[in-house]
């Protein structure tokens, strides 16, 4: 039956007094019209003793009885307009009265018809008065609120008893009349207006999205929260007033970003759908203090399905490792354009400093910082796709830098900018054995272009000293170890004048840049003693050399020690040979060498060779058979740092 509008109030001028007629039929009380009385007009109750639909009577209630006439319908209309909802049993007594005038006949199915219609046009109006306090429930005052669920319970009720009985022929059926549900459908509308009103204007920085997200957001969770505190305390428990207003504005939340989804989205939209999907909403919102408990039961599950979610998740995961690779390439191309310009790097804490790994760890960290606000299932998926995308940039880093090496050398900061780049290796392995949690093959891996990268700048940084080496060690042959002590200290002065340049590099750097130089030193020393213009024939002038080397072995490894030099596995090497040249027995020398080898595995019988050369009396055969000692695998591994490989003989 469609509602009837205002105007079939007005009685019909052909129709019987029905109100009249409904006066002489009444002569008893009915004790339930009293108890249903006292629903309505008790006013505001606590919640405990508020009436529960369950425990609230079921069985269809006798046709009331009043000692006086109902109200006329105009009566009851004219009090309903003016929000009267304590008449709201009036009218349910009127419906009552003509269900019992349907079933004791004598009726016309006219009169019922029209009837009907008047109960029905009051109906209409109770409903919009008490959906009209339900829908700003904070505004009515404490009795219209209780009145107003009251009449909902009752309204429950009586479809409830409808339900079990039936009706008569003429009359429509107007039940289930749902108010409950019609209750929900206005919370619905509510979470709608609400979520939809128009965000204030964005902040500068702020998408559109990004406020209509926070907006959204921030008014689910307190709208909620005062549902929580407020509302639960005043409605009954079969209202589910906390699930009702949970699930109306979860799922209008829901349609929007379902919509939004479909769209082409930018960047950071996408980012930011994701992190309310996945964070924000279920842990700020749905998780927060104030709601944890009350929504554990409810179950609103995500705001996007699975597969949409998986979707856009692999959209960040590509837009965000494109944004850094490109953002490192242009951190890359910027700081190698300062090279070549010959801008003079930063100077911190007395070294020369370069913002390049800082810019690309950044970079790399704010990405994985995002995925991570997503889930952390998503922070695990790119983390392998960015450490990709380093070792490229780290290689791109070491092509670079090679070509500076070779193109920029007349650059009046180019040793500077050498310096500052091996320093900012540091900061690259630093940061990346804290951060990333990686195996250490995978590590050295990545970050085996700065190994070459530092390499490189060192051989370049060396290349002049070495240069001016040279000739100094070539005084070792050329005077035939006349004056070994002079020739030596003279090495150490050019070495010990150069040493201040490297003082801009970190303290790590320059300890292994004089490791560097203790390297060279022992080898070319070594070098000078296999070159074959040295033979001496008698024990006095071999032991004579020997205690030439050693004192040398002494000042280079004293010198080398005192400037930072670690590399300890130097050190027996010169006094080794030494010993070698000094013992004149043959067995002597032969476990002499075997210790070498030991210690130096990549000495070679050519190395030996030249070594045995010197010593001038000693008969080729015995050379042999001490040379055969090096045919004995003494299960030594190669060195880690090599020492004769890089040594040649003829």
């Amino acid at each position: 039956m469609s509602e009837a509008s205002s105007e079939d109030l007005m009685p019909s001028p052909e129709a019987p007094d029905g109100e009249e007629e409904s006066a002489k039929k009444k002569e008893k009380k009915s004790k339930g019209l009293a108890n249903m009385f006292s629903v309505f007009t008790k006013g505001k109750k606590k919640k405990k003793d508020q009436p529960r639909l369950s425990d609230l009577e079921v069985q269809p209630k006798p046709r009331p009885e009043l000692d006086g006439p109902l109200p006329t319908v105009e009566e009851l209309k004219e009090a309903l307009e003016h929000g009267r909802l304590e008449v709201a049993w009036q009218v349910l007594a009127l419906e009552r009265q003509l269900e019992a005038a349907a079933a004791a006949g004598g009726m016309s199915n006219e009169e019922l018809v029209w009837r009907q219609s008047k109960v029905e046009a009051l109906y209409v109006l109770l409903c919009d008065q008490v959906l009209g306090v339900l829908r700003r429930p904070l505004e009515a005052a404490p009795e219209r609120l209780s009145q107003a669920l009251a009449v909902v319970s009752q309204e429950e009720l009586e479809d409830r008893r409808a339900s079990g009985g039936p009706l008569a022929a003429a009359l429509e059926a107007t039940r289930p009349r749902r108010w409950l549900q019609r209750w929900r459908g206005v919370v619905a509308e509510v979470a709608a207006e609400r979520l939809d009103a128009q965000p204030a204007t964005a902040p500068e920085g702020r998408s559109e999205a990004e406020s209509r997200f926070l907006h959204m957001g921030r008014t689910m969770k307190e709208d909620l929260e005062v549902v929580v505190e407020r509302l639960k305390p005043l409605f009954p428990d079969e209202f589910n007033v906390v699930r009702t207003y949970a699930e109306s504005y979860h799922y209008h939340f829901a349609s929007h970003l379902c919509a939004l989804a479909q769209f082409e989205l930018c960047e950071r939209d996408t980012y930011l759908l994701l992190l309310w999907v996945q964070n924000l909403y279920p842990n700020d919102i749905l998780n927060s203090p104030k709601l944890a408990q009350e929504l554990q039961g409810v179950g609103l599950g995500s705001l996007l399905p699975p597969k949409q979610i998986r979707l856009l998740e692999a959209m960040f995961l590509s837009n965000e490792v494109t944004s850094v690779k490109q953002l490192m390439a242009r951190a890359l191309e910027l700081e190698s354009q300062r090279w070549t310009q010959d801008v003079a790097p930063q100077s911190l804490d007395g070294h020369c400093h370069s913002e390049l790994a800082i810019d690309i760890l950044q970079i790399i960290s704010q990405g994985q910082t995002k995925a991570e606000n997503i889930t952390s299932d998503v922070g695990m998926q790119i983390k392998q796709l960015l450490l990709v995308e380093l070792a490229a940039l780290l290689r791109s880093y070491q092509r670079a830098f090679d070509e500076f090496l070779e193109k920029s050398k007349l650059l009046r900061n180019y040793r500077v900018n050498i310096m500052a780049n091996i320093n900012n290796c540091l900061f690259f392995w630093t940061s990346v054995e804290q951060k990333w949690q990686i195996s250490h093959d995978s590590l050295n891996r990545l970050l085996e272009p700065l190994k070459d990268l530092k390499a490189h700048g060192f051989d370049t940084l060396l290349q002049s000293l070495f240069l001016d080496l040279k000739p100094l060690f070539k005084k070792f042959t050329q005077t035939r170890w006349a004056n070994p002590v002079e020739t030596l200290e003279e090495i150490i002065t050019t070495v010990s004048s150069s040493l201040p340049e490297f003082s801009e590099l970190q303290d790590c750097f320059r300890e292994e840049l004089m490791e560097t130089v203790h390297l060279h030193l022992v080898k070319e020393y070594i070098i000078r003693l296999c070159k074959r213009r040295l033979v001496l024939k008698t024990a006095e002038q071999q032991q004579q050399l020997a205690r030439h080397i050693l004192a040398n072995a002494d000042a280079i490894q004293g010198f080398c020690t005192e400037n930072g030099s670690t590399a300890t596995w130097l050190h027996r090497a010169l006094p080794m040979i030494a010993e070698i040249i000094r013992l004149q027995d043959s067995s002597a020398i032969k476990i002499e060498v075997a210790t070498y080898a030991t210690w130096y595995p990549d000495f070679s019988k050519g190395h030996l060779n030249a070594i045995l050369a010197i010593k001038g009396n000693l008969p080729s055969s015995e050379v042999r058979s001490i040379r055969n000692i090096l045919d004995i695998n003494t299960g030594v591994q190669e060195p880690p740092r090599p020492l004769f490989s890089l040594i040649k003989v003829t």
